[in-house]
């Protein structure tokens, strides 16, 4: 984040989900995201977006996001451009997986695809780090087994 003109750098990762509730808009955050396994993730993910929905977030549960995902793909949203929430760097925007033909060895096939859209502060993050981040992404999606159990 910028701290006036320093870019601070948070020790933390915080991750904020964007979840959408009859309030409005709410980003749930799981803190030390980094240090979860994936199902630990999958079950606070569940948790907060049920919290939200109800109205229960509590304070701590609000505060803290490093970095925040959100996911358009549930309405049918291929790609959008998601907004940074500040004091943050950078949003993740993921849209619909949609099944389309791609060429596999010279041979057309249908695979399920989707678009993620990663908005970031210019002032604080350059494009070759962003883009090597949306590739790892990718690596880890095409590549599920190179995630632990």
């Amino acid at each position: 984040t910028l701290d006036g003109n320093q870019i601070k750098i948070f020790e933390d990762v915080n991750v904020g989900l964007a979840v959408a509730t009859e309030y409005g808009l709410v980003v749930p955050v799981i803190h030390n995201a980094d240090r979860k396994s994936l199902k630990e993730i999958d079950t606070a993910i569940k948790e907060l977006t049920e919290k939200a929905r109800q109205g229960k977030l509590a304070k701590e549960e609000l505060t803290g996001g490093t970095f925040t995902v959100t996911n358009l793909g549930m309405y049918g949203v291929e790609f959008f451009t998601p907004i940074i929430n500040p004091p943050e760097a950078a949003i993740l925007g993921v849209g619909k997986i949609a099944e389309k033909p791609v060429v596999v060895d010279g041979k057309v096939e249908v695979k399920p695809l989707m678009t993620l859209s990663l908005s970031y502060d210019h002032r604080i993050v350059d494009g070759a780090p962003a883009a090597k981040f949306l590739q790892k992404i990718k690596y880890y999606m095409e590549s599920p087994d190179a995630f632990e159990a």
